[in-house]
């Protein structure tokens, strides 16, 4: 039924919980396993105060520290395909719009379905906080499994 799964991850416990489900039903399927980490960019409007005198180099520590991040998770994943025996590619992906960079992933690798964790809020808490999760329902055109 799956030939290509697409699993986010952000690093999370409640993320891992989705990874751990991507990984069996990738392995039960036979499909194809990408897990991909979306970090957004720079951006000078929302530093810390008192931190914007060194721009460049504040940029530059915050793509290092977002790569290391992202490496750090994407291994992880990796380390636990591997053990169950399920071969995955890793994609690190910088984007302002988290869920836009989920969706574009998901489309550019073709995939099946895109496995993603949520918290599970309703009412005012899940309008307030406008979970990436929920954005990729309303916007995505791949089906969701999503794992609380």
């Amino acid at each position: 039924m799956y030939k290509n799964i697409l699993v986010t991850t952000d690093g999370s416990e409640l993320a891992e919980r989705g990874v751990k489900h991507a990984i069996e039903l990738a392995k039960s399927t036979g499909a194809a396993l990408t897990a991909v980490i979306v970090t957004t960019p720079f951006d000078m409007f929302h530093l810390p105060e008192g931190k914007v005198t060194l721009m460049p180099e504040l940029q530059a520590q915050h793509e290092e520290r977002q790569r290391a991040f992202a490496t750090q998770v994407l291994n992880k994943v990796s380390s636990a395909a591997k053990a169950a025996g399920v071969a995955v590619e890793t994609l690190h992906v910088e984007h302002d719009q988290p869920y836009e960079g989920i969706i574009d992933t998901a489309n550019k690798k073709a995939s099946d379905v895109i496995v993603i964790s949520s918290h599970g809020r309703s009412g005012l808490s899940s309008l307030m906080l406008g979970s990436v999760t929920q954005k990729v329902l309303v916007h995505s055109k791949v089906p969701l499994l999503v794992c609380h």
